[in-house]
């Protein structure tokens, strides 16, 4: 695959790769002491958010805009402003984000480009002062 034209989807391992990596990111969140806050914002069941980030990240990394499809635009700010997001919310969420990419098998610059475009998302969807 020529990485100057393949997406960061296609780079990511595609369908397949965007569920492993949502899926260790929220096997992590449910287990990991590091990420109790953020677990505790979560229903009880993390299916539906798993599907969701799932779907989010599969158009955000340039594959299918299904998120989009099925929902509508994303207005992640929007959408998460019911739920008190501070720092150690954001610290927390990163956490996990960041080593289910650090588990992925993709080319190394991917990783930290898709690193530092999750890290600016997450610090956006902060919503309490501090």
């Amino acid at each position: 695959m020529n990485t100057s034209t393949a997406t960061h989807y296609e780079l990511l391992g595609g369908d397949a790769g965007v569920r492993r990596l949502v899926d260790r990111f929220y096997d992590l969140m449910d287990t990991a002491p590091e990420a109790a806050t953020i677990r505790r914002l979560h229903a009880a069941s993390l299916k539906a958010s798993r599907e969701k980030l799932y779907m989010f990240l599969t158009g955000w990394t340039g594959g299918p805009p299904i998120y989009a499809e099925a929902r509508g635009h994303p207005r992640l700010r929007m959408r998460h402003f019911p739920f008190s997001i501070g720092a150690k919310e954001r610290d927390e969420w990163l956490w996990c984000m960041d080593r289910a990419l650090d588990e992925q098998e993709m080319p190394g610059e991917v990783r930290e480009h898709l690193r530092g475009r999750l890290h600016a998302l997450a610090d956006h969807m902060r919503n309490r002062e501090e």
